[in-house]
């Protein structure tokens, strides 16, 4: 059984992880998508939430599972009997970063291959970063995430508004 995980830190997943995660379930019998813990950012939704996130928009594949994790991949994709690595790529300077994170996890694993996923044209540009900037600026977010991440992330820049709003209030 071929068995990869595509880890990441999905704050929130979007469209452009949507289409690396249908065509790692065409390649691998059994695709992990593990959201991990990244201390370097600070995220929007808490791990529970973005596993659960991953959970429902991954639910047409049933080859496809979701769990998160506070360790290192490697590690994770080890004890899940994993053989393989996912990695989207959008662009020449995602590449250049995602080689040396394979040569790394080479390094510390070297029984995982990772395996490359280049994004759809059209989904290149996408990235959690700039949905949550579109969400916060009120625009139109439908065509960059599924509906359930356009609802959890408008109620969540919706709630972080008010809490702003309360903030400006008491000063």
């Amino acid at each position: 059984m071929r068995v990869a995980v595509y880890a990441g830190s999905f704050d929130p997943v979007t469209r452009g992880h949507l289409s690396v995660i249908a065509r790692g379930a065409a390649l691998f019998d059994r695709l992990i998508v593990l959201v991990a813990v990244n201390p370097d950012k600070h995220t929007l939704f808490s791990l529970r939430e973005r596993v659960q996130l991953c959970a429902a928009v991954t639910s047409p594949w049933p080859n496809v599972g979701s769990e998160g994790t506070e360790g290192y991949v490697v590690d994770f994709a080890r004890a899940s009997g994993a053989g393989y690595l996912v990695r989207g790529v959008r662009s020449c300077t995602d590449v250049e970063g995602e080689i040396a994170l394979a040569q790394l996890n080479r390094d510390l694993a070297p029984e995982l291959e990772t395996v490359f996923v280049p994004a759809h044209r059209e989904l290149s540009e996408v990235s959690s970063s700039r949905l949550k900037e579109l969400a916060t600026q009120g625009a139109d977010i439908s065509a960059y995430c599924s509906p359930e991440v356009a609802e959890a992330l408008q109620r969540r820049v919706a709630r972080a508004d008010g809490e702003s709003q309360s903030e400006r209030e008491h000063v």
